[in-house]
């Protein structure tokens, strides 16, 4: 079992009600405006997993104000519930039981710096008096580490394998790390480029992944204390494994290796010999192989999932099928996954979700089959209220297809929209289907939202992922501006009312835009937005070291004279000078991978051409906002500044905590200044 330990989400929250019903060409009716805080608000209950033993049921919900972990008993009322953690610094984002049950494990960094460290609480432990809740223990306790979790073993349910780079921030040395006394013991120290470890079902180490200074990746076969090669992908191909096969010697290998081969799939591949066969590719050939749910009990796979327009599956475990068969009867039109399960299986947490249905939780039992719901996470929210999203394609400058998801605003004719053009982070990522708070929000403030999957984007092949090399600001940038003609065309956007808007890659997007395509654009929002592409490869920390020639051949290399040129080609802070646009530029003051000097950089280039800016900047925050009260800020800002330059709908109220840290984190452009290494070279 492996959890990520250092998920990031714009988690947002407080604000107050506002009424309002605006009335359509054709009489009809949009509906309310829907209140912030129901949409980016914490959730009232998630991230539900079971115990082992299937006694208990623990979830995220908001103690003293922050979201902290809460156990009951499975068959006990929610109000009966008690909170295990109190956390108060920074909410509780990902958490996990250990495998004997006597412990919740969760990670936290210090004000999104990324540096996470591992907590335990022992759930059946009485608080210490005047407390309210058992002590939680930090089983790792380093400043300036990232800790890693590498595996959870059945066989030794008292411990971890976790990766530490205290020794060398670039790489992580592996260890072993018991739960009971924080104790940690060296297995193997890193001095080989590993950037993964990987276990057998005896919870043996017998697989590593090297990444060489080519870029290339090497899988080995652990031997002792030495490591022997047995398969290999190039820079410009992907692989990893996903888990051993039943015989616990062939692994189930995801892979787009060969001239050939261009959907990701996934093959049994023989260590011993790096012999492989073929397993399972998408049927259909249109996407890579998603993921592969493989049963801890047997050993044996379960399913493999592909995401398409909707996901898809391909059933490996019949009697699983039938089961979910049972289960999606009674789940018409949602898309259902599994979140948790018990040790020996029987009993099933999912979650159910759709475009215009925040996800619920059900508990399934395998030999009953029973379906029972536990709760919704979002249930003041009105499916009436909320938007569907579908899927339109278009061409872009090249003939490329793009495949996009666009959500339309409900109660208004789909023509002269206000639209936001809503570009993903990444940018080797994808948007989905399915519930997507930001599409609801600004859909219900009367825009057309837009999120294309440019090429760059994982998912569809590695011919349209390697279409995005080099390409930053100009063919992927083409791929955006071309969306917007698309939805001109179609009629459906008003040219003159046109926005853009994203974090990370997609901050970069908005810069972009704003800046190459000056004339498309009305309106942008940057959030923790790479401005300078230079200084953003020369400020990226030490623990991608993994990653850096990938990087480096996807956008280009600052360590060539050619590459420098190139970088500041694809800068925005190069056409700087271009900008027309009304733009806002948010930054966490400690995010590690875009610097605060990024947003800086970009907001002294328009100040000092007296071109106005406004800026937000959180102190206490990193890549991605993760207070509540930080995030309710940004998009009470956001929305309005929106509103007053496209014209659409925003919620005038916020909550006096909100309204005071907005003011806080409101940055005056004539304040900033630049370090001198930040300037551009």
């Amino acid at each position: 079992m492996r959890q990520l330990l250092s998920g990031l989400g714009l988690m947002l929250a407080l604000a107050v009600p506002q009424a309002s019903i605006a009335q359509n060409a054709k009489g009809g009716a949009q509906p309310p405006i829907i209140d912030r805080e129901l949409l980016f608000g914490d959730p009232e209950i998630s991230g539900a997993q079971l115990s082992p033993d299937g006694k208990f049921l623990s979830f995220i919900r908001p103690y003293n104000g922050t979201r902290n972990i809460w156990v009951k008993g499975l068959n006990e009322a929610f109000d009966q519930a008690r909170p295990i953690t109190n956390d108060q610094a920074r909410p509780v984002r990902s958490y996990f039981w250990s495998r004997d049950g006597k412990y919740l494990l969760y990670s936290q960094d210090k004000g999104g710096d990324e540096n996470f460290n591992i907590y335990a609480v022992n759930p059946a432990e009485a608080p210490a008096a005047g407390q309210p809740v058992p002590t939680a223990r930090d089983l790792t306790g380093l400043k300036g580490v990232r800790v890693q979790l590498l595996n959870a073993p059945l066989s030794d349910p008292n411990t971890l394998y976790i990766g530490l780079n205290d020794r060398d921030k670039a790489w992580h040395d592996l260890y072993k790390l018991n739960l009971s006394t924080g104790e940690k013991t060296l297995v193997r120290q890193n001095n080989d480029r590993i950037g993964a470890w990987e276990f057998d079902w005896n919870d043996q180490l017998r697989l590593a992944s090297r990444s060489n200074p080519d870029g290339s990746t090497e899988w080995l076969r652990v031997e002792g204390d030495k490591l022997v090669p047995f398969y290999k992908t190039s820079i410009d191909e992907q692989s990893g494994v996903i888990a051993f096969a039943k015989d616990n010697q062939h692994v189930y290998m995801a892979t787009n290796r060969g001239a050939g081969r261009n959907l990701a799939e996934i093959v049994l591949l023989d260590p011993a010999t790096g012999q492989e066969q073929p397993y399972q590719a998408d049927p259909l050939k249109r996407v890579d192989v998603g993921s592969l749910q493989v049963s801890e009990k047997t050993h044996e796979p379960v399913f493999v999932s592909f995401e398409d327009d909707r996901m898809r599956r391909v059933w490996k475990d019949k009697a699983m099928e039938q089961d979910f068969a049972v289960v999606t009867k009674q789940l018409p039109g949602l898309d259902v996954y599994p979140a948790s399960h018990t040790t020996d299986e029987r009993l099933w947490l999912l979650s159910a979700t759709s475009a215009t249905q925040p996800s619920v939780a059900y508990l399934f039992d395998r030999q009953t089959k029973k379906l029972t719901k536990q709760y919704e996470t979002r249930p003041k929210l009105r499916a009436a209220d909320l938007a569907d999203m579908k899927v339109v394609r278009y061409k872009s400058s090249d003939g490329l297809e793009i495949p996009a998801y666009l959500t339309l605003p409900k109660g208004l004719a789909a023509k002269n929209l206000p639209v936001i053009i809503l570009p993903h982070g990444g940018p080797w990522a994808r948007d989905s289907y399915g519930f997507n708070a930001m599409h609801q929000f600004l859909a219900n403030r009367g825009y057309a939202v837009l999120s294309p999957n440019f090429r760059a984007s994982t998912g569809y092949g590695k011919q349209f992922l390697n279409a995005g090399n080099g390409e930053w600001g100009r063919k992927m940038q083409d791929d955006l501006t071309w969306g917007v003609k698309y939805l001109v065309g179609q009629g459906i956007a008003d040219p003159k009312r046109v926005g853009i808007m994203g974090g990370s890659y997609g901050g970069y997007a908005t810069l972009a835009g704003v800046a190459f395509t000056p004339d498309v654009y009305n309106a942008a929002v940057a959030i923790v937005a790479p401005s300078n592409l230079t200084t953003l490869l020369n400020a990226i920390p030490p623990y991608w070291e993994a990653g850096r020639k990938q990087m480096y051949a996807r956008m280009a290399d600052p360590g060539t004279e050619e590459g420098r040129a190139a970088l500041a080609r694809m800068s925005p802070l190069t056409a700087a000078d271009k900008i027309k646009t009304p733009l806002m530029v948010v930054q966490g003051a400690n995010d590690p991978r875009v610097n605060k000097a990024e947003a800086d950089q970009i907001v002294v280039a328009l100040r000092d051409r007296n071109y106005p800016v406004q800026y937000l900047c959180a102190p206490d925050e990193g890549h991605g906002f993760a207070r509540p009260v930080n995030n309710m800020a940004m998009f009470a800002a956001s929305e309005k500044f929106l509103a007053s330059q496209l014209k659409g709908r925003y919620q005038e109220s916020m909550s006096p905590a909100v309204a005071k840290r907005l003011q806080e984190i409101t940055v005056d452009p004539k304040t900033v200044q630049l370090a001198t290494q930040t300037n551009v070279k």
